[in-house]
């Protein structure tokens, strides 16, 4: 004999639910490995960051702090300089070599500033100096990016990212707890 079950209220639901949990299941795992692909597989490796004994020895020789800024910003342009000519000329390789250099400086000069004395009334000048350099490459970046192949672009679009959390450790110290001496008032 047979039972005559009657289905409950949830029976019918079943079904579509499991397909709808097992189809966003799927969909979460694909999406989070498609995300955390960085580069394409045909990019070029990104550059060293070193820069020629020469350029090495002028920054050591600038002691003064806004000497060195400005020394540091006009190695900078340089190197953007080159590497503009270097792409108009299609050598990719001495290009990379150049914004690899131009990444460098841009360590360097913020290693600097961070070595300077905190009590120092014009460092915030000095950071603010560096900060006004820094602005300035970013479109130049972007009008090198813009003729590129497609194997040498996802660097630069890491370089320009490079470019703006530079500048944000540039602002930093402007927003910082330094700033506005706290006087401690006795209490009334």
């Amino acid at each position: 004999m047979e039972k005559n079950r009657r289905p409950g209220p949830l029976s019918g639901l079943f079904v579509p639910v499991f397909f709808f949990l097992l189809l966003s299941t799927l969909y979460s795992l694909l999406s989070t490995s498609a995300a955390a692909q960085d580069d394409p597989p045909d990019s070029a490796p990104p550059p060293l960051k070193a820069i020629s004994k020469d350029e090495r020895r002028t920054l050591d020789s600038e002691t003064i702090p806004k000497m060195r800024t400005a020394t540091d910003l006009r190695l900078m342009d340089a190197r953007i300089a080159d590497a503009e000519k270097q792409n108009a000329a299609k050598d990719f390789d001495a290009m990379y070599k150049d914004l690899g250099a131009f990444q460098y400086l841009i360590d360097d000069g913020l290693i600097f500033l961070k070595g300077l004395d905190p009590h120092d009334k014009k460092m915030l000048d000095y950071y603010k100096r560096f900060e006004i350099g820094l602005r300035g490459f970013t479109p130049r970046i972007e009008l090198i990016r813009r003729e590129l192949p497609t194997e040498y672009e996802p660097y630069l679009g890491h370089l320009l990212k490079y470019v703006r959390e530079a500048r944000e450790k540039a602002l930093d110290p402007m927003f910082s707890d330094t700033v506005i001496p706290v006087v401690n008032k006795k209490p009334l």
